[in-house]
Order: structure tokens, then sequence, then C-alpha cells
């Protein structure tokens, strides 16, 4: 009996050891599948922060970008109304030039127009007002066409057309025209006086 127990006692000593074997492995195992666990949930948290910081900055350039780009067009819109202004007040100004001083931007018109036709015969259209006032000092327009130009101008008083001021003048058959209407004039110049008007306004 008693080298009975005495195998029993071994048996438990030994089934003993290798159930702490065996525990010491499953908490190694353990420990190594949790640091293992934590290793890849921090570089997976850092994957997505870094993801979450990436996606941020788009976000951000993106509403500078939007935010600049509204700021520009609103600067631009103003610009433009600014322009519009001054344009505006440029044809009212025009319009209501001095009778004298009128007379004179007429004279010029006039001669440009003449020289850019090179005939001697000419038709001029305007405004009720102008031909009226070209109908009044035709002589002195005359005398001073024919000083400019060195050649004998004869002026035709042409049909009453919509327009602020300046001339439009065509050869006697009318087949060439020139038109120096203050309108035609700044439509032609609209981009060199828009640039200027944005330079003085806004540097």
């Amino acid at each position: 009996m008693e080298g009975a127990k005495l195998i029993i006692e071994e048996i438990n000593r030994e089934a003993e050891q290798k159930i702490r074997y065996i525990l010491s492995e499953a908490e190694k195992q353990a420990e190594d599948i949790k640091a293992e666990a934590e290793k890849r949930a921090r570089a997976k948290a850092e994957w997505i922060l870094r993801k979450a910081q990436t996606q941020a900055e788009i976000e951000k350039q993106r509403i500078i970008a939007n935010a600049k780009l509204e700021i520009r067009k609103k600067r631009l819109a103003l610009q433009e109304e600014f322009i519009n202004e001054v344009l505006k007040s440029l044809k009212e100004r025009l319009a209501n030039l001095p009778k004298d001083e009128y007379l004179g931007v007429v004279k010029d018109l006039m001669l440009q127009a003449v020289k850019e036709l090179g005939e001697d015969r000419i038709r001029v259209s305007s405004n009720e007002a102008t031909l009226q006032l070209i109908a009044e000092k035709l002589e002195e327009i005359k005398a001073f066409l024919n000083e400019k130009t060195g050649r004998e101008i004869r002026i035709e008083l042409g049909d009453k057309i919509s327009t602020i001021g300046g001339v439009l003048v065509e050869n006697a058959d009318r087949t060439i025209r020139v038109d120096n209407t203050f309108e035609a004039r700044i439509d032609r110049l609209e981009s060199e006086l828009r640039s200027r008007i944005a330079k003085v306004l806004f540097g």
C-alpha cells in the first residue's frame, strides 16, 4: 500500500508540474497575443489618425481655396461695378460738355474721320443737338478741316441718329463710314479704358 501511495503522489506531482507548465505557457502566449493585438491596434490607430489628419488638411485647403475664390469673385464684381460707374459718369460728362468744348471735340472727330476716309466730300450724322451745332458752325468747321488737311472739304448734314454725342461720318455715296460717336469710341477703347480705370482705382 505504501508503494502505491508513493506512486500516486509522484503522478500528482508530475501532473501539477505539467499543469503549471501549461498554465505558464498559456499565460505567455496570452501575453504575446495581447502584445501583438496592442501593437496592431496602435498601428491601426496611428494609421487612422494619419488618415484623419490628411483628410483634415485636404478639407482645410479646400475650404481656404474656396474662400479665396469667393473673395476674388467678390473683388472682381466690385471692381466691375466701380468701372461701370466710372464709364457711366464718363458718358454723362461727354453728353453734357459745354458747347465750346464740345465743338472742339466734334471738329477733331470729323478731322480724324476725313483723314481716315481720304475723301473731300463727307456726310455727317449725329443727334439733333450736334447736327444743329454743326449747321450753326459749318463755315468754322470747314475752315478748320481745310486748314488741317490742305484740301477743300465739303460737308453734307446727314441723318439724325441715336447717340449721346460725337459723329458718324460717311463718304458721299455712303459706302464707307467712320463711326466716331462717343459710344463707338468708348466701345473701341473699352479694354484700355477699363485697364486704366482699374489701375487708378485699385492700383
